[in-house]
């Protein structure tokens, strides 16, 4: 049998010839987002994804799970100004406050169910580049409360979205590993230790019910609210209920090392481990991230590009992690890192489109969608790209041009 440490090897010697895609750092970036940026519609409206042909962005109001990510944008450019020294970046927290300003009235009334993380974001990124601004905090305390009133202590978790057709029901899925930070940022500005209790919890219920033995995920778990007994697993965004929806493998990847790097709970680095093995053991020879892992070859089943972006966040967060431990696990930081740069190169040579509006083309936002959704930019593919190439610079494994 191959001991661990020849396995790691192994590993690393087929990432290291990998190096960040030049693309990470194109000027393009920040001319693509900057144009977008400066024509803010009245009332505010939100990109999401692109039409297939042209990568021309399609709108929504502020009311849907995805309004955050383009405002948190602007403060990720406003980060990538930092870090190369470049005199633009209080013009990115300008219009980062700007597009978030439409998020605002959400803070009392939406029906984003558990979304309000994600949507909080922008309001995350304030609050950490100014800890005073009184805005970000008022946004925060409303968004963790409204995510923490709907945690049930019976089933352990926060609810995912609402059933009212079926009251039993308590939907939880594997995206919602990512709205956790807000119930810690929550605790932080509130003083409330429970928002914290919840989130672990939560956190700990999904590594019982929504992974498998091999390391791969469920997208939904569904429980009885009023006995928190589990009812059913599967899918709504993968192709079976017994397959690996990429993107909610990516989320848990992020979701289980930010969980690792809040509480110091050995359990989740475990976790975070597993399933990023399973991630990188199952893409393709060709590098290209499927929509879903286990479905069909043919007809060819769409890339997605957003998972992509993801999993390289969450793998270079896991990197982190790995370098945290005492002592550091400095073979796990190589192999993590070594993955994410060659995910993030394979993608970027399928999927980068200067032409487009988006950064990146070839994203899946809904493929069991009727029409599907596929082929397209991608807001969110687009914020981890530059996350990516953000913490590449921090990590000192890339650098500015």
């Amino acid at each position: 049998m191959l001991s661990l440490a020849f396995v790691y090897l192994l590993l690393l010697r087929l990432v290291a010839t990998a190096s960040p895609p030049p693309e990470l750092y194109s000027p393009l970036i920040s001319s693509k987002i900057l144009t977008i940026a400066k024509h803010e519609s009245n009332p505010p409206t939100y990109p999401q994804y692109t039409d297939r042909v042209a990568g021309i962005w399609k709108y929504f109001s502020p009311n849907t799970w995805t309004s955050g990510f383009f405002p948190v944008l602007q403060y990720a450019m406003n980060t990538r100004a930092e870090l190369c020294n470049q005199t633009n970046g209080s013009s990115w927290v300008k219009l980062g406050r700007q597009w978030s300003t439409g998020l605002i009235p959400l803070e009392k009334s939406n029906t984003l169910g558990h979304d309000v993380g994600f949507v909080s974001m922008p309001f995350q990124e304030e609050h950490y580049f100014n800890r005073k601004n009184q805005t970000a905090i008022d946004a925060l305390k409303a968004f963790s409360a409204d995510l923490n009133a709907r945690f049930s202590p019976i089933v352990g978790c926060t609810r995912s979205w609402d059933t009212p057709k079926s009251p039993t029901w308590f939907e939880v899925i594997i995206d919602n590993m990512m709205n956790l930070e807000l119930l810690f940022v929550g605790a932080d500005i509130t003083g409330n230790n429970i928002y914290r209790q919840h989130a672990i919890s939560h956190a700990n219920k999904t590594m019982i019910n929504h992974i498998r033995p091999d390391g791969s995920t469920y997208h939904l778990v569904n429980y009885n609210a009023n006995t928190g007994a589990v009812i059913s697993r599967g899918t709504v965004q993968g192709y079976s209920n017994s397959s690996t929806w990429s993107r909610g493998q990516a989320w848990g990847i992020y979701g289980f090392s930010n969980m690792f790097n809040r509480t110091r709970d050995h359990n989740y680095i475990i976790t975070a481990r597993r399933l990023a093995e399973y991630f990188v053991n199952h893409i393709p020879s060709n590098g290209i991230i499927p929509w879903d892992f286990n479905a069909p070859l043919h007809p060819p089943r769409p890339a997605d590009s957003s998972a992509a972006t993801i999993a390289s966040t969450g793998l270079l967060l896991l990197a982190n992690m790995e370098k945290s431990l005492t002592p550091p696990n400095n073979t796990g930081y190589d192999i993590w890192t070594g993955h994410a740069i060659k995910i993030l190169a394979d993608m970027t040579a399928l999927a980068w489109k200067p032409k487009w509006q988006s950064l990146l083309s070839n994203g899946t936002v809904n493929n069991p969608a009727s029409p599907p959704k596929n082929l397209t930019g991608i807001v969110y593919g687009d914020y981890y790209y530059v996350k990516a190439g953000n913490d590449l610079l921090r990590m000192g494994l890339a650098k500015c041009p």
